[in-house]
């Protein structure tokens, strides 16, 4: 599929992939400072702290997996009127909607805000007005 022309691009998607262009390099560069700071993985003491840390690193590497590509190919790809641009947006607004639901839960039972929530917080509340508006302008990659 050719890209579409700018003129005929609704704006929704440009923003759509405008924000997750953004929050991709977010991602990258959150997780990439996250691990230089975090102490290495046998390195607490106490079983909870070791838990924690295993978590944090686990949230990490799934970023990097799943979260960042999607929103980094979905990026790019939505621009070009590509239908796997507009899957790989689908994606990425779904892993925010499940690793947020996770995120609060951990941070309600610990009684504490963590960074990362603060920091992703818009960008998964985002999501839900960009499902929507990708689902209703689904057409436009299917010409």
């Amino acid at each position: 599929m050719s890209e579409m022309p700018k003129s005929n691009r609704p704006f929704a998607i440009s923003l759509i992939a405008a924000i997750n262009g953004i929050a991709a390099l977010l991602h990258l560069s959150f997780w990439v400072l996250a691990f230089i700071k975090l102490p290495p993985f046998g390195s607490p003491s106490t079983i909870a702290e070791r838990i924690s840390l295993a978590t944090t690193y686990g949230f990490g590497i799934a970023d990097l997996i799943w979260s960042f590509p999607f929103l980094f190919l979905g990026s790019i790809l939505l621009l070009k009127n590509y239908l796997l641009g507009w899957l790989c947006a689908h994606f990425a607004n779904v892993l925010y909607w499940y690793s947020f639901t996770v995120i609060v839960t951990r941070d309600s039972a610990a009684g504490s805000l963590s960074p990362g929530t603060i920091l992703f917080l818009p960008f998964a509340v985002f999501a839900f007005w960009a499902a929507y508006s990708l689902w209703k302008n689904r057409y436009h990659f299917m010409e």
